[in-house]
């Protein structure tokens, strides 16, 4: 997966990008990272890449220019997307990160300061994605949120390719609860359950955990979750018994 991401603030992208999982990925080169700065398309001597808006108002948007010119420069890959990201986009959620691991090239255009000119939008028509209902200064972390969900479902880029299966959102639920060593700390153990080696009745345990969390936490999700007969009849039980509480 080849990463290009559009930014006014590359040693923001190369930091993150250079350590823990995802900087073991990019070493291994299982993902390459490809910081573009539109201020190198720029021909003043400010290397302006903003201006007031038309009409009045506070803040300055990002110019047509060094935008259209970064985004043209850039070396399309066979399969490639183009990804603003957006207070104003479609909520990044689990879905959409499998959907864009099909692709072998990801372009993500970072935000700054009052947003982007709408021409943009209308010319360059990119995919609006958001992380979340609240505005950011610029959109480099949006865009590393991107980057490292879409890039631990790699082959190869996590320890074991399963683990990524069993977080949580990756079968609508919410993660069951983990335990280490010690067995008991302050008073507070671990449940039997985990220390039988009996895996039949761990895996049962924990699916019921991830249900009875995500009930709790998530009742939205829920809603949506694939549960058999027996796992709602389980659910029914749990929720009538928080009525009796």
């Amino acid at each position: 997966m080849k990463y290009s991401i559009i930014t006014l603030f590359p040693d923001i992208i190369h930091m993150y990008c250079s350590a823990s999982i995802i900087g073991r990925a990019r070493s291994n080169g299982i993902i390459s990272i490809e910081p573009v700065n539109p201020r190198d398309f720029t021909y003043d001597v400010h290397r302006s890449v903003d201006d007031t808006p038309y009409g009045g108002g506070s803040g300055m948007v990002l110019m047509c220019e060094p935008i259209f010119s970064a985004v043209e420069s850039i070396k399309k890959e066979t399969k490639s997307i183009l990804i603003m990201t957006t207070p104003q986009g479609k909520p990044l959620n689990q879905n959409i990160v499998k959907e864009l691991t099909a692709y072998n090239q990801l372009i993500i255009l970072c935000g700054h300061y009052e947003g982007f000119d709408e021409r943009i939008r209308t010319g360059l028509k990119p995919m609006e994605i958001s992380v979340g209902d609240f505005v950011m200064t610029g959109g480099e972390l949006a865009a590393l949120c991107i980057i490292d969900s879409t890039a631990r479902l790699l082959p190869g880029v996590l320890g074991k390719d399963d683990s990524a299966k069993e977080e949580s959102f990756c079968n609508g639920l919410l993660e069951y609860p983990h335990y280490t060593r010690p067995s008991e700390y302050r008073e507070m153990k671990v449940p039997e359950i985990l220390l039988s080696g009996h895996h039949k009745n761990i895996n049962n345990w924990r699916r019921t955990q991830s249900i009875i969390r995500t009930y709790d936490r998530r009742p939205d999700l829920i809603k949506q979750a694939n549960l058999t007969d027996q796992e709602k009849k389980l659910l029914d039980e749990y929720i009538l018994s928080k009525v009796k509480e």
